[in-house]
């Protein structure tokens, strides 16, 4: 026998003891159902071809349930994401639904120093986190030029006056500059490698700043999360659009 404790908390806690029951083809004991331990028979148990426990998880492995009341489960799952406005509860409904399918992967970070290990850890972090968002929004071509093929459809926006005019130019240059200072960065003109970017119509098409080659940047695997893009793009508006109502500011260099 070995006790673990409660993942979770709350709510939460109790869903997910009950999603634990039916993939293991067991019963949750609790007071609040009228089952005390001392009324608990053989069949209210559930099985698992493995479990693993540590000090810090508890790992079910091949839960003996009913595949048809599994599936039932991940269902409510689905439809409670479609319904709920909260992130916070998709993302927890979410991950509930990836435990019951079987599609949980477990990342053992390792290293020579604890500064090491951190290092690694937070690139774990971020690629799930970019991996979240890829499903969540869909991908783009990376190395910038999803937003310099962006900047090609303003030129036939329409403005009233001038000052429009000027300000659709200071994006179109906003959206120009991640894809030159990544060419700049690895030694390239970065002003000729988006000319030659924009003289062509293959939205695909990049350059790969590691090989220093023209490259289809789906097929070679360089691309960006939507939802990474967009709200950097929203939020370097917002950033801009403060500076300009800001009567001062203090700047490192000018």
């Amino acid at each position: 026998v070995c006790a673990t404790k409660a993942p979770g908390f709350g709510d939460n806690r109790r869903a997910t003891l009950d999603d634990l029951a039916i993939l293991t083809g067991g019963e949750v004991i609790t007071e609040e159902r009228g089952i005390a331990l001392n009324k608990v028979r053989p069949e209210m148990l559930g099985t698992a071809k493995k479990i693993t426990v540590t000090i810090d998880d508890t790992i079910v492995l091949h839960g003996g349930g009913d595949k048809k009341f599994i599936e039932d489960r991940c269902v409510q799952l689905r439809e409670a994401m479609e319904r709920s406005f909260a992130t916070f509860d998709k993302e927890k409904a979410q991950e509930r639904l990836s435990k019951l399918s079987g599609g949980v992967a477990v990342f053992k970070v390792g290293g020579a120093s604890e500064a090491e290990v951190g290092e690694r850890k937070d690139r774990v972090t971020d690629a799930l986190n970019a991996t979240r968002a890829a499903v969540e929004e869909g991908i783009v071509p990376g190395g910038g030029v999803a937003l310099l093929y962006a900047s090609k459809v303003l030129e036939n926006l329409e403005t009233k006056n001038e000052d429009e005019r000027r300000g659709v130019q200071i994006i179109q240059y906003a959206l120009k500059a991640p894809t030159f200072t990544i060419a700049a960065n690895a030694g390239f003109d970065g002003s000729l490698i988006y000319s030659k970017l924009l003289e062509q119509d293959n939205l695909n098409l990049g350059f790969d700043a590691a090989k220093g080659t023209y490259v289809d940047m789906v097929k070679a695997g360089i691309i960006d999360p939507v939802k990474v893009v967009r709200t950097a793009l929203v939020d370097a508006a917002s950033v801009s659009l403060l500076l300009m109502t800001t009567e001062a500011s203090i700047v490192e260099n000018m």
